[in-house]
């Protein structure tokens, strides 16, 4: 009598155990997908944010190297969660308001924030950093060239034909990209000018001489590495494009430590961004591993 009133009471403990196990397990199952876009200060954003969340007990899953549109898709038919954004590409691409430009960084991203809204997508606090599209040229061209779009507008007219842009493919079909560019400053250039290559190429390709003009972001590592110059902007085109991280609301709803925990990533100016994007692209060191040990050194993780 008394062991079958302790296999009793084990298999009662055992059904228990089996009922409670697996909803102690959903409930401490914090999963998440991390997107990136693909380009390196993406790749080292996106694993910023693996980490940080890796680090608060989350379990991530990485879904990096899309091109922007699909990002942006994965984030609005949940097959991701977050992923860093900037306020210019929303406000033109994803919002289609590429003909109303804004030069204030606060009103931009107040207003991008607001629309998003209305998709279910919550933006954190932005950062200062202006990723901003850019159109570079090898420091001993200034000369010729001049330091603006407006006097490299001026040369390419009078000298028909002669300069090779390099393009990335997505800058050269966005609304708010290369041809409306050459629209805003005058600048007539031929089909035939235009080399169509992955972002990352275009420094290789202007360093050996097959191209004239790079498209470049502002916040590139390579900027030195090759000794290339920026052109200003006078006309203020490009929309300004400060990064900030984009939630899902549900997700945000089910977990709101995480706004506290990738509050550090709204400090990111120009200066540091760069830093962090050369170790990548100058010093081959691993996105990964430049994101983690940026944040041991500012005692973040």
């Amino acid at each position: 009598m008394k062991n079958r009133k302790l296999l009793l009471i084990l298999v009662i403990v055992i059904g228990v155990a089996l009922l409670i196990g697996p909803m102690l397990n959903r409930k401490g199952d914090k999963t998440i997908t991390v997107g990136a876009k693909d380009f390196t200060e993406q790749y080292v954003l996106g694993s910023m944010i693996s980490v940080l969340l890796s680090e608060n007990g989350f379990n991530v899953t990485e879904q990096f190297g899309t091109g922007s549109t699909i990002t942006r898709e994965g984030l609005e038919t949940a097959q991701t969660d977050l992923y860093a954004e900037y306020t210019g590409t929303a406000w033109a691409v994803y919002l289609n308001r590429a003909d109303e430009v804004i030069s204030d960084p606060e009103l931009l991203y107040d207003m991008v924030k607001a629309e998003d809204a209305a998709n279910g997508i919550v933006w954190l606090a932005p950062a200062p950093m202006n990723n901003t599209f850019a159109l570079a040229v090898r420091a001993d061209d200034v000369a010729a060239y001049g330091d603006s779009l407006t006097s490299l507008a001026a040369y390419n007219n009078a000298h028909p034909g002669e300069i090779i842009f390099g393009i990335s493919h997505e800058f050269y079909e966005r609304a708010d990209g290369f041809w409306a560019m050459a629209d805003a400053y005058g600048m007539k250039v031929e089909e035939s000018q235009v080399r169509n290559m992955d972002a990352g190429l275009s420094f290789e390709a202007i360093d050996r001489g097959q191209i004239d003009v790079a498209m470049v972001f502002a916040t590139d590592g390579k900027l030195p590495k090759f000794n290339l110059k920026v052109l200003t902007d006078p006309q203020n085109f490009f929309p300004i494009y400060n990064m900030a991280v984009c939630v899902r609301q549900e997700i945000l709803d089910q977990y709101p430590e995480i706004e506290e925990i990738l509050a550090p990533l709204s400090e990111f100016d120009d200066e540091s961004m760069q830093l962090l994007n050369y170790k990548v692209d100058a010093e081959e060191i691993p996105a990964e591993k430049v994101a983690r040990d940026y944040l041991e050194a500012e005692g973040l993780i």
